[in-house]
């Protein structure tokens, strides 16, 4: 499985730094299989996420055909302030995203049935901001619940949402609970388990499927 994490400016680096180093737990213990890469929109080269101090290298270019797995996190930042004293609140951020050289190359891949598209926290916001999550079932941080649904998603209270080729997970802690749900999904539960006993998780809350099925993990 060729998995690949988007950053763009600001993003949050929990949560693309929970799922992927579950991943690549999670490669280790299937002795590889799991091909785990930083991409960017731009292209490679460093790209600052939103907690001062940290960065992370991109090291190709976000290409939706040669990916199984997308990743896209949310940002991190204020959540208030005014945009116009430049200001670069969360919203502001994924916006930004939403408008970027990413939106349509996250369309591609959500157009292509053979690509999973995963998001944690506000990473679905953006998408959604994209237009491209409308009808779709989908989870974000609990304060973006209202604004996911006025892009036409269908916002599901769980922790992980599986609405087929689309899993969003809700706030930032939760990118976890995704890395090990995809993990159970591709690899099967005994992957995940073990992933789980290394790391001393156990994982929180309700993975939710489109077909109506809930497990309480």
């Amino acid at each position: 499985m060729n998995a690949h994490f988007v950053l763009f400016d600001g993003f949050d680096s929990l949560d693309v730094i929970a799922p992927y180093e579950v991943l690549c737990a999670g490669s280790d213990f299937l002795g590889g299989g799991i091909d785990i890469r930083l991409v960017a929109a731009e292209g490679p080269g460093p790209v600052a996420s939103g907690t001062p101090g940290i960065a992370l290298t991109a090291t190709a270019a976000l290409d939706p055909s040669a990916a199984d797995l997308i990743v896209v996190p949310g940002a991190a930042g204020p959540v208030d302030g005014d945009p116009d004293a430049g200001e670069a609140t969360i919203p502001v951020l994924l916006s930004r995203f939403a408008s970027s050289e990413a939106a349509p190359l996250m369309r591609q891949a959500m157009e292509n049935p053979k690509v999973t598209v995963a998001t944690v926290c506000g990473g679905s916001l953006a998408l959604a901001m994209a237009g491209l999550l409308e009808g779709r079932h989908a989870n974000t941080h609990a304060l973006g619940v209202e604004m996911l649904a006025a892009t036409g998603a269908i916002p599901v209270r769980a922790r992980v949402v599986d609405d087929g080729d689309l899993i969003t997970a809700g706030s930032v802690t939760s990118g976890l609970d995704l890395g090990l749900y995809l993990l159970e999904r591709e690899f099967g539960p005994r992957i995940a388990h073990a992933v789980e006993d290394l790391f001393e998780y156990e994982r929180r809350g309700t993975a939710w499927k489109h077909d109506g099925a809930a497990v309480t993990a």
